[in-house]
C-alpha cells in the first residue's frame, strides 16, 4: 500500500484522512489551518479502504461517548520536537486539558510554549492525537485548524458527567 486519501463523511463533517501503508497520517477537517500540498495526500481512493474504514468506526465510538481512546496504528512525519509534543498530546487523558505553557515547562523549557502552541496547531491526525485538549492558560479555548466550534464539541463531549450537570448553563 502506498500513502493515499479519502474523504469521509462523519459527525463533524467531512474528513479528509490520509494513509500510509497500514497506519493512519493525517485528518483534516473542512476549512482546516495549515494543510500540507495535495501531493502529500496521495492517490484518492474510497472511504472503505480498511484504514479509513476503521478511523470512521473508531471516530463514531469515540462521538457516540462509547470511545476514550484509539487503537487505529498512527504514522506522523515531524521533526524531533513536532514528535515530541504530538507524543506528550497522546499522553493527555481523555476528559482533562492542559495548557501550551504546561507542555513547554515538561519539555524543560516553559518560554516554549510558543513554539509548543505552533506543532499543536500543526498536529497532522486531528482528533486522534488530541490537541483539542490543549487551551490556553486562562483555560480559555484557542485556535483549532477545525475550528472552534468543533474544538468546543469535543471538549464537551469529553467533560465529566458531574462537572457538565454542575453548570447552570
Amino acid at each position: 500500500m502506498t500513502r493515499r486519501h479519502a474523504v469521509v463523511p462523519t459527525d463533524l463533517g467531512d474528513l479528509t484522512m490520509v494513509a500510509d501503508g497500514p497506519n493512519l497520517a493525517a485528518i483534516y477537517f473542512p476549512g482546516h489551518w495549515h494543510l500540507p500540498a495535495e501531493s502529500a495526500y496521495g492517490d484518492e481512493t474510497t472511504a472503505d479502504d480498511p484504514v479509513f474504514a476503521r478511523t470512521a468506526t473508531e471516530l463514531a465510538e469515540y462521538l457516540a461517548g462509547e470511545r476514550r481512546d484509539f487503537d487505529i496504528p498512527l504514522a506522523t512525519d515531524g521533526d524531533d520536537f513536532s514528535e515530541r509534543v504530538w507524543a506528550m498530546l497522546k499522553e493527555i487523558p481523555y476528559g482533562e486539558t492542559t495548557t501550551y505553557g504546561a507542555l513547554a515547562t515538561r519539555l524543560g523549557n516553559p518560554r516554549l510554549a510558543q513554539r509548543v502552541g505552533q506543532c499543536v496547531g500543526h498536529n497532522p491526525i486531528s482528533i486522534i492525537i488530541p490537541c483539542h485538549r490543549v487551551v490556553g492558560a486562562d483555560g480559555s479555548l484557542t485556535g483549532y485548524a477545525g475550528g472552534l466550534d468543533r474544538k468546543r464539541r469535543l471538549l464537551d463531549l469529553e467533560e465529566p458527567r458531574e462537572v457538565r450537570e454542575s453548570r447552570l448553563f
